[in-house]
C-alpha cells in the first residue's frame, strides 16, 4: 500500500486590494500573498474508493464531509483525467475556518498535489491548472504555495518572489466569516470599480525594509467591511498592534484572522505568548511567512 503525505499551509494575504467588481461576479483584486510555517496535513492511502476521514483540533467547524474542497478536487481531476488513481483520505485540520488564511484552499491545493504524484502527472499540466482554478479563486495559489503577487480573481500569478523570512503571530478569534457576506457589505455592483488605486511594484530582491515600506502602502480593502459584520477583528488588530515590537497589523483575506509581523522569531513568540495568555479563548498562533 502506498501512502503520499502534503502539508497544507495557511496562506496570508500581506495586501489585498479590490479593483473593481467584473460582470461575471467575481472581484479583480492585486494580492502580495505568503505562506506560513502552520497548517493542516492531508495524507492519501491507495485504495479501491475515494475515502475522506477529517479530524485534527479544528475538524468540527470543517463541514459535512461529502462539501469537502478534497473530495471536489478529486472530481475535479476525474474529469479532466479519466482513470484517475484516488483512494483514502486523512486530514488533519488545525486551521480555523471560513477565517481568511485559505484553509480549505490550501487543503484542495494539496489534495491535488497528492494526486499527480499519485498518478505521475506534473503539476504544471494544464489539467491541473484548469481543476484548481474550477475549485476556488484561492487554489492556484495554493498549489506551489510560495510567496507572489496574485490578481484577476485570484488565477493569474506572477513568478514566485524572493522574499526573507518574516517573523509573524496570527490570531483568529474564533467568529468566522464567510468571503460572500463581506463581499455583499462591501457592495460593489457589476462594471462598478473601488477607485482606491493601485498595488505599487514589488522590488526584487525584496529585503525586510523594503518589504515592511511596500506593505505600509499597501492595504486590504475587505477590512472595513469586516469590521462592521465582525467588531472583534478590530479589537484583534488593536491587540497586535500593542504588542512589542509589532511593525504592522492587518486583517488576512476576508478575515477575521488578522496578523502582526516582527523582526525576531523571539519577539513574535513573545508577542503570541502574551495574546495567548491574555486571550486563551482566540486562535493564536506564531509562524515564519515565506
Amino acid at each position: 500500500m502506498s501512502t503520499w503525505i502534503e502539508r497544507a499551509p495557511a496562506k496570508v494575504n500581506l495586501t489585498l486590494h479590490l479593483l473593481r467588481r467584473r460582470d461575471d461576479g467575481f472581484h479583480d483584486l492585486e494580492s502580495l500573498v505568503a505562506f506560513t510555517g502552520a497548517g493542516d496535513t492531508l495524507r492519501l492511502c491507495s485504495a479501491p474508493e475515494t475515502t475522506l476521514v477529517v479530524d485534527g483540533p479544528t475538524a468540527q467547524g470543517a463541514g459535512a464531509v461529502e462539501d469537502n474542497l478534497v473530495l471536489k478536487s478529486v472530481r475535479a481531476l476525474s474529469a479532466r483525467i479519466p482513470g484517475l488513481r484516488s483512494g483514502a483520505f486523512h486530514l488533519t485540520k488545525r486551521l480555523p475556518v471560513a477565517a481568511g488564511v485559505g484553509g480549505g484552499s490550501s487543503d484542495a491545493a494539496a489534495a491535488l498535489r497528492l494526486l499527480a504524484r499519485a498518478n505521475d502527472v506534473a503539476l504544471e499540466d494544464p489539467r491541473i491548472l484548469d481543476a484548481a482554478a474550477e475549485i476556488g479563486s484561492d487554489v492556484p495559489v495554493c498549489l506551489h504555495a510560495r510567496a507572489r503577487m496574485m490578481y484577476g480573481r485570484g488565477d493569474e500569478l506572477a513568478q514566485p518572489l524572493a522574499m526573507p523570512p518574516v517573523f509573524a503571530v496570527l490570531v483568529n478569534p474564533g467568529v468566522p466569516l464567510e468571503t460572500r457576506a463581506v463581499f455583499a457589505r462591501i457592495g460593489l455592483k457589476p462594471g462598478q470599480e473601488t477607485g482606491f488605486g493601485a498595488h505599487a511594484p514589488v522590488p526584487q530582491p525584496l529585503s525586510w525594509d523594503a518589504l515592511l515600506s511596500l506593505l505600509k502602502r499597501g492595504r486590504n480593502d475587505m477590512e472595513d467591511a469586516a469590521s462592521v459584520l465582525a467588531p472583534v477583528v478590530g479589537h484583534v488588530i488593536a491587540v497586535l498592534s500593542a504588542a512589542r515590537g509589532c511593525r504592522l497589523a492587518r486583517m488576512s483575506g476576508s478575515g477575521a484572522t488578522c496578523f502582526a509581523l516582527f523582526e525576531t522569531c523571539r519577539a513574535a513568540a513573545r508577542a503570541a505568548a502574551v495574546i495567548r495568555r491574555d486571550h486563551p479563548e482566540w486562535w493564536v498562533k506564531p509562524t515564519v511567512l515565506r
